[in-house]
């Protein structure tokens, strides 16, 4: 779905605004979105791609969200 999206649609926001680089952030949105796919578990990933995609408005300041990292419990009872 992120892939159609990047395709067509993104490719008809370059072609009516004329910028390519029209994100507020970077990564943009749905490279944001597919990296939290691959790097977490749905649901997770769902929550951080909703909340990115919420906080893209006209008022945000935008710039660098790097992709959170996946916290995994560590063992400590060696």
């Amino acid at each position: 779905m992120i892939a159609i999206y990047q395709l067509f649609f993104s490719s008809l926001k370059i072609f009516l605004t004329g910028n390519p680089s029209s994100c507020r952030f970077h990564p943009t949105c749905s490279e944001y979105c597919k990296q939290c796919f691959v790097n977490h578990t749905p649901v997770r990933a769902f929550y951080f791609s909703l909340k990115r995609i919420l906080s893209c408005h006209p008022f945000s300041k935008g710039g660098y969200d790097p992709i959170p990292k996946n916290q995994t419990p560590t063992d400590d009872r060696k």
